[in-house]
């Protein structure tokens, strides 16, 4: 039933994309739209590829899960939504071309590929990042999830697609019938050009940056150069701004680094925290330090994933806090023991904390977010590292039906101004 009702939408969506682009006249023809999509690393790509144009003193335009940026002007694009709805689209880039604009960057979700949410858009590059293990709970399986990114290649003049990650065995160009513009089906098939970036397999595209973070970030660093390579970028220039570019909010942001730090990351995925965990410990932990990580997983979301990302926490954290991250009407304690399976799987047992130095592989369930950042602050000592992920930049806290304001970096300042407080009273 549920299946049904998301084709019926989908058809809704469908009539809402056609009369957005009626009514801003397919302003994606008069741009050089470059799509990203992936499960990790869209936003940082999306990013990546913006400042590069710019640097490059290309007029540009950028629609993010963190912002839209257009002409002068910056937009909020919504609460846990990337790609926002056709209306919003088809406006942004009519006024990118107003503003006189080149090139246009769009995060492109499954979600919005699925639900036609961008149809009409007519993308010169469309780049795919990886696909990894997460919103099952809407396309049923890895196949539909794959099948779903894949639409944006539909719609690309030339597609670029990691060769080191596991979905690209998947694509067989043979089975790969996309549509062209005007929906009859392959009519582009003959034309698509897939190009692939890699490290580890033989890719048209690799390069080793030599730049700090890489580890965690060399694919979208390079997935970024890849883009721009193709649209005539020439290589200095985009190593040159790749050099100086700065991550997005709520990505591997350190908020507080004095006697421990304090790094709040959006990562949500297993495939996510195998890549931000062990940077981070090879990056922040000195000594005898700890890694403590606070997270949750979404309510009305993949569950699928929840003793996995259990299980990529417990290889790399010391110490771990589960919490609540936008469990909607679940409860957030069945969601919490689902990810609890994957930390016991590593070894880690749950008991409550103390201060104890050398103590780890232990874990905690403190639902209330904020009073898990407090437990976590209060136990931290010199040349700890605290971990918090799910929630980066998002400024909103669903619990039930309602969004409740959060914004995670004040309130991790708010309580440590508090705790030293207490202690010099």
């Amino acid at each position: 039933m549920k299946y049904y009702f998301q084709k019926i939408k989908n058809i809704y969506h469908l009539f809402q994309a056609i009369l957005a682009n009626i009514i801003y006249g397919f302003p994606s023809r008069k741009l050089k739209v470059i799509g990203v999509t992936g499960t990790d690393g869209k936003t940082t790509t999306t990013h990546l590829i913006y400042n590069i144009l710019i640097s490059a003193g290309k007029k540009t335009s950028m629609i993010s899960s963190v912002y839209a940026k257009v002409g002068d002007r910056e937009y909020d694009t919504g609460f846990h939504v990337t790609t926002p709805n056709p209306f919003f689209i088809q406006k942004m880039l009519r006024q990118a071309i107003s503003s006189g604009d080149q090139f246009f960057v769009l995060e492109t979700t499954s979600h919005a590929l699925d639900q036609n949410r961008v149809w009409g858009v007519n993308y010169k590059v469309g780049v795919l990042t990886n696909v990894t293990h997460e919103h099952l709970d809407y396309h049923q399986n890895y196949d539909e999830y794959l099948k779903a990114k894949l639409k944006l290649f539909s719609a690309s003049e030339v597609a670029i697609t990691n060769r080191d990650d596991e979905s690209y065995k998947e694509i067989q160009i043979s089975k790969f019938k996309p549509a062209c513009r005007t929906g009859r089906p392959a009519c582009r098939q003959a034309g698509l050009k897939i190009l692939t970036y890699g490290y580890k397999n033989k890719a048209d595209y690799s390069i080793n940056f030599n730049l700090e973070l890489t580890d965690y970030n060399r694919y979208n660093y390079l997935a970024a150069y890849s883009v721009c390579r193709v649209l005539g970028i020439q290589e200095q220039t985009i190593l040159k701004a790749i050099k100086s570019f700065k991550l997005p909010l709520g990505r591997l942001d350190i908020v507080y680094d004095k006697e421990y730090k304090v790094i709040i990351d959006f990562a949500h995925t297993p495939n996510a925290f195998e890549q931000v965990l062990p940077s981070v410990r090879s990056l922040y932990l000195k000594g005898d330090g700890r890694l403590i990580h606070i997270f949750g997983s979404a309510g009305l979301r993949d569950f699928t994933k929840r003793p996995l990302m259990g299980e990529a926490s417990g290889k790399y954290a010391d110490l771990v806090i589960l919490t609540e991250e936008d469990y909607r009407t679940e409860d957030p304690m069945e969601i919490c023991l689902a990810i609890a399976k994957g930390l016991e799987k590593q070894g880690f047992k749950r008991e409550h904390f103390d201060v104890s130095k050398h103590r780890s592989k232990i874990f905690d369930i403190i639902i209330d977010r904020e009073k898990a950042i407090k437990k976590a602050l209060e136990i931290a000592q010199k040349n700890d590292v605290i971990i918090l992920t799910g929630k980066g930049h998002e400024k909103s806290l669903c619990r039930g039906k309602k969004e409740y304001p959060w914004d995670e970096e004040e309130t991790v300042l708010k309580i440590i101004s508090k705790l030293k407080t207490k202690i010099c009273d």
